[in-house]
């Protein structure tokens, strides 16, 4: 009964856990790295071809972004998780697909120009492709009995549409323990999503501590502070560009606009536009729409009920094709454009960014957690002047930030959630998904103010949950340039290793077929050995 540490340890981006239980391996999360992190991330301590089950909290890419690169190892186990997130999965997996071929390509372009080598998309569609149908819905609340010792159930965590905390129970040789993962845990009272819900009993809990330093503000109108925003920049004819997550924030966002727009609360521009400019946005919004009347909050099924599409409003666009999205900054009306990615390290947002930030008249607006050493970053950090498809770009428009906009808890927020444990206090928490200074600050305050055993570990520690002792632990290995070129090269070699399992299995498989198709599966066998023996 083993729980070891491999992503967003003293970091907060690519949340993974591995979990080793009566001979099956099982993931919680397999996320993509974002931004810049200072530490290594162990291997996963077994080949993909051998995982049994991942179990997803939510479809965010920090969550979610290495799937494809799992099956495209060889993982062909199964992939569960609430049925909105399957929803939401289905696109976000394919548009990071997408991008991470058009990165290539990019790269490509340039490389041929300059005589230097290929490289290759970390994966490709049909990896995607692949782990969207591996991918299993559950609904909350429902238990499920993964194997024999081991049964989860997903608790909604208010996070994100279809975003969950998850519970496991475990038994193996007589002693059972259950072990809970916080998931990202959201932040009370914001528009269209429920509220977390709490768990109040567990023997280990492994929860998350992005903002486990400091407290949003206290009843900031969201809607007001937009609409000064965009008067102000309406009024100094400039554009008002927000890089938001296409999933989750911008529907968010599109629920303050349809207020100041029904409400008339921008005087003198009562026809702006509002853009949304990222096909995966508008793909996402349909999920949200189908799911209005069962996973949203009362106040939102309510203006259902009255016949309100609480995201749709008059002067609403949208851009899907790569025409449409070039043809938006040769509008000269001031306007709003929502795109993606979040922390403007990746997408269209980069094209809008290019051409407005120059501009004094316009406004960049963040509205989400910004991580080290994106771009996002970079820009609220002051920069005056950044680089964008290889051309310095001078910095004059305004950068301004919402306050307490974020989907993700405060501190008091991950203490309300980790103290309603009541029933069974956890015996020990462990601290992830946070900047390096934050998880020790706050698993430091778990243990000071709220007499809880809390650690925060580093990637590759490995703990024994039924002696209830460390087996491993680790210190962060800071990543070098060496190790990101080994980390490539090695990615191959896991690669290759996973397809070496699948043909194992497929030999296992085929016992009792046809002494002639059995033949000629030894000759091609026999065939790519000598091929490569030579």
């Amino acid at each position: 009964m083993i729980l070891e540490f491999i992503g967003a340890d003293h970091e907060v981006t690519g949340s993974c856990h591995y979990l080793s239980v009566n001979g099956k391996n099982i993931l919680v999360d397999y996320g993509m790295e974002q931004g810049s992190n200072p530490f290594e991330n162990s291997p996963l301590p077994v080949l993909p071809s051998e995982i049994d089950f991942v179990l997803i909290t939510h479809a965010h890419i920090d969550h979610t972004g290495s799937l494809p690169l799992l099956y495209k190892n060889g993982f062909r186990g199964r992939i569960i998780t609430t049925c909105a997130t399957k929803a939401l999965c289905n696109i976000m997996l394919k548009d990071s697909a997408h991008i991470q071929q058009s990165e290539a390509e990019w790269k490509n372009r340039k490389a041929m120009r300059a005589g230097k080598e290929q490289v290759e998309p970390i994966y490709t569609m049909e990896d995607a492709m692949g782990a969207v149908e591996l991918i299993e819905g559950v609904d909350y609340l429902e238990k499920i009995k993964l194997s024999d010792g081991i049964t989860a159930r997903f608790i909604d965590v208010g996070h994100l549409l279809g975003s969950a905390s998850i519970e496991f129970w475990l038994e193996e040789n007589g002693i059972k323990k259950k072990i809970v993962f916080s998931g990202d845990i959201g932040n009370l009272n914001k528009p269209l999503i429920r509220n977390p819900e709490y768990v109040d009993d567990g023997d280990y809990a492994v929860m998350e501590s992005t903002y486990g330093d400091r407290l949003h503000p206290a009843n900031v109108d969201h809607t007001e502070e937009l609409r000064k925003v965009l008067q102000d920049t309406f009024d100094r004819g400039g554009n008002v560009v927000i890089p938001a997550f296409a999933v989750g924030r911008t529907q968010e966002l599109l629920f303050f606009m349809r207020k100041i727009k029904q409400d008339n609360l921008i005087t003198g521009h009562p026809d702006f536009e509002v853009w949304v400019d990222s096909p995966l946005a508008v793909e996402a919004t349909g999920v949200f729409r189908s799911n209005l009347m069962d996973c949203f909050d009362r106040e939102t099924q309510e203006l259902v009920r009255k016949g309100i599409n609480p995201i749709s409003f008059s002067g609403l666009r949208t851009a899907v094709t790569a025409e449409e999205s070039k043809s938006i900054n040769f509008l000269k009306e001031p306007k709003v454009i929502i795109s993606a990615s979040g922390m403007a390290d990746a997408g269209r947002i980069r094209h809008h960014l290019k051409h407005n930030l120059w501009r004094a008249e316009s406004t960049v607006v963040f509205a989400g957690y910004q991580a080290e050493g994106t771009l996002g970053r970079i820009l609220q950090d002051g920069a005056e002047t950044v680089k964008l498809f290889g051309e310095t770009i001078e910095v004059h428009a305004r950068i301004s930030t919402l306050q307490g906009i974020s989907s993700h808890a405060d501190r008091d927020g991950l203490i309300k959630w980790i103290t309603s444990f009541k029933k069974q206090e956890p015996g020990k928490v462990f601290v992830v998904h946070g900047e390096d200074s934050v998880t020790e600050s706050f698993s430091t305050l778990l243990k000071n103010e709220h007499g809880l055993n809390a650690e925060a570990p580093y990637s590759g520690s490995v703990f024994d949950l039924a002696a209830g002792k460390w087996m491993k632990q680790t210190e962060g290995v800071p990543v070098s340039k060496e190790k990101i070129r080994q980390r490539k090269e090695n990615s191959v070699y896991v690669r290759l290793s996973g397809c070496g399992q699948r043909l194992l299995k497929l030999i296992e498989n085929s016992e009792g077929c046809s002494n002639r198709d059995l033949s000629k599966f030894a000759d091609q066998i026999d065939a790519l050995c000598e091929k490569w023996s030579s």
